[in-house]
Parts: structure tokens; C-alpha cells; sequence
């Protein structure tokens, strides 16, 4: 299984540079407003006493250009582990680099390491950029599902 020298897991160190793609991440699915996420909250996910998130970053010219943080899910079809990818970003003056497959590639690499079936993640409809490098690896839409979310009002109304 060869490795690209670009992409490696996160670092504390990294937490800024990630949080920042988070960020640009939000600007760019047109949501800017949509995103809190702290440098302490991400650091706690990542490395904390139970981590509940993973991430690996991408380098280009030994700065952080790119990011995957995904975690575990589970299939209960298939009896084991799966990853989900939360978020993917690469920045858009290093797009066309390799390094957007690059990060995916890994994480099928982590999959491939720890016997998990499945790697999913969702991407906006009209990200026809996304679809189509998505569909260029091999991964299939999954249209006959619905995601569904609560959150704010809703969660707290339901969870009291």
C-alpha cells in the first residue's frame, strides 16, 4: 500500500490551520454563518482523553492546504465499522494538485487497514465540482436515501 508523503494525521499543532479550512469550508457551501467551531472544541474531538473525530491534512509547500475529518460509523448490515467523512477540503489556489485524492485515499487506505466496509459522506446537489471528482473514483451517489437533521429548537424541544 503506497502512502503519499503529503498527507499524514493531524497534530495539535495543526489545529489552527484546520479550523481555518473548516471555516473557508462554510464559505464556500454558502453556509459561513452555520459555523462555531472553536480551536478548543476541535482540539478535544481530535485529541482528547476519548477522541470522537479523526483528521488527516494535506501539505503542499509544508503548509496545511487540506483536510479530512471524518470518524467511525457502523454498519449494522454488515456487522462492522465504516468511516464517515465529515468534511473535506482542499484549498482552492492547491485544487488540481492530487490532493483532494490524495486525503480520500488515505482514508480508504484506513478502511482497507482496519477491516471497515464502507466509507460514505454527503455533498451538497449542487457541488457539480464535487459529484463529479466523486464519481470520477468510483463512488456512488445514494439518492434513494434522505438525510435528515435536527438541530437548535427542534433538538432541544425533542431532547427535553
Amino acid at each position: 500500500m503506497q502512502t503519499d508523503e503529503r498527507i499524514r494525521r493531524a497534530r495539535p499543532e495543526d489545529i489552527p490551520a484546520i479550523v481555518e479550512l473548516v471555516y473557508a469550508l462554510a464559505e464556500y457551501e454558502r453556509a459561513p454563518e452555520e459555523c462555531h467551531l472553536t480551536a478548543d472544541q476541535l482540539q478535544t474531538a481530535l485529541f482528547g482523553d476519548t477522541p470522537a473525530a479523526f483528521c488527516h491534512v494535506a501539505e503542499h509547500e509544508g503548509q496545511v492546504a487540506g483536510c479530512a475529518i471524518w470518524f467511525l460509523n457502523f454498519s449494522t448490515w454488515r456487522g462492522v465499522h465504516g468511516i464517515y467523512l465529515e468534511d473535506l477540503f482542499v484549498r482552492p489556489e492547491t485544487r488540481g494538485t492530487g490532493l483532494g485524492k490524495a486525503l480520500l485515499t488515505a482514508l480508504a487506505q484506513e478502511c482497507v487497514r482496519n477491516n471497515y466496509e464502507r466509507l460514505e459522506w454527503s455533498v451538497l446537489n449542487w457541488n457539480t465540482p464535487a459529484l463529479d471528482f466523486y464519481q470520477s473514483l468510483g463512488a456512488k451517489p445514494q439518492d434513494e436515501w434522505t438525510t435528515y437533521r435536527l438541530t437548535d429548537g427542534a433538538l432541544k424541544n425533542l431532547g427535553s
